[in-house]
């Protein structure tokens, strides 16, 4: 494999941005984990088992429409944010956004494809959603790795951090709660416990608490008990019963 290095030094660069507040790196942890995730369980789903069928075939259309709101979140907030102070500096994502815009819709027709199949044919039809959903995450890779190094440099540049933070503030609370939760049940257990601590003890400190519990039931059958453990004592939680500190 060829290393690119100017993307190399894009990385360098993004680094020194370190400690600025980061748009990018929780909803990007989040999608990187689902995507992941999806893929797997596609390549090994048993397609003659009509429950696991259609668990993970709906799965694959839950992805898609996520994939669907975020483009649009990002479209309205981030992208407008920079057009302001440095016009044409989304163009390229903007463009990308289309194309996967057009990228999303055929992997939901190779969904229903596959679910008119039975047998064999619909065998062969889940190895192309498979594939045609691997080189889908691949491209979103690489496109989540310009609005992180590029994106974030123009940000930085022209916003300070309590700006960014109301931006990201904006954003957050234009989604419904079932959207909300189902970022976090994918974001939290992907980020590091600094990290977790950061977004969870937030919403601590300023959602209403049954929105806040609901967070963490989301959360937690998803963490580890050390990884529980640690954000239990930071957010200042009752220790559960029978744990572990560790």
């Amino acid at each position: 494999m060829k290393i690119d290095t100017r993307e190399m030094a894009k990385v360098e660069a993004t680094a020194e941005g370190a400690g600025r507040v980061d748009l990018y790196v929780g909803i990007h942890k989040a999608l990187r984990a689902l995507m992941v995730d999806v893929l797997v369980a596609v390549g090994r789903m048993d397609t003659e088992d009509e429950s696991e069928f259609d668990w993970v075939s709906s799965r694959v259309l839950q992805l898609a429409d996520f994939c669907t709101d975020h483009l649009m979140h990002e479209n309205e907030f981030v992208h407008g944010a920079m057009e302001v102070c440095q016009p044409g500096s989304s163009e390229r994502i903007a463009q990308e956004h289309l194309e996967h815009g057009d990228a999303i819709a055929r992997l939901q027709g190779a969904v229903q494809q596959m679910r008119a199949c039975q047998g064999a044919q619909r065998a062969r039809e889940a190895l192309v959603l498979y594939r045609q959903l691997a080189l889908f995450i691949a491209h979103n890779f690489e496109h989540m790795h310009t609005e992180e190094t590029a994106h974030n440099q123009v940000l930085w540049a022209h916003h300070s951090d309590e700006e960014l933070m109301a931006l990201h503030g904006r954003l957050v609370a234009s989604l419904p709660p079932e959207e909300n939760l189902f970022t976090l049940r994918w974001m939290i257990p992907a980020m590091t416990p600094a990290e977790r601590l950061q977004v969870l003890g937030g919403m601590q400190a300023h959602a209403p608490a049954p929105a806040f519990a609901a967070a963490l039931d989301v959360v937690q059958p998803h963490l580890d008990l050390r990884g529980w453990a640690k954000l239990s004592r930071g957010l200042g939680l009752t220790p559960v019963a029978g744990l572990v500190e560790v």
